[in-house]
């Protein structure tokens, strides 16, 4: 058999108590990725309220129902991704509010 070493216990620093502030932050990621479902979802209900079939007096074209969708939805995605930005800021108004004091026990060691 061989000799296995010794692994090192680790080495006591410091142990400090320190008083922090707590507090709870919406998650943009998730405000915004709702943002931009709800901004598909009114850029569907927009093309089939929009009738296509029509000849365009801008352009002389007639757009198809999918073209139709897509000019909406890139338009409706960034504007529902702005309000639920705008709506995620408010959020961390209003739970700014909300902060704590907490305790906590600060332990360091070196290996």
């Amino acid at each position: 058999m061989s000799d296995q070493p010794v692994p090192e216990r680790p080495v006591y620093i410091r142990d400090e108590i320190e008083t922090v502030t707590v507090r709870r932050a919406p998650k943009y990621g998730v405000f915004m990725l709702a943002g931009a479902f709800l901004g598909i979802l009114a850029a569907l209900i927009l093309t089939v309220a929009i009738d296509g079939a029509n000849v365009s007096p801008y352009t002389q074209v007639a757009y198809s129902q999918l073209q139709v969708f897509g000019f909406t939805a890139l338009i409706c995605v960034v504007i529902g991704i702005s309000v639920a930005a705008v709506a995620a800021l408010v959020f961390e108004r209003v739970l700014n509010s909300r902060t704590r004091l907490v305790t906590v026990d600060h332990e360091q060691y070196e290996v």
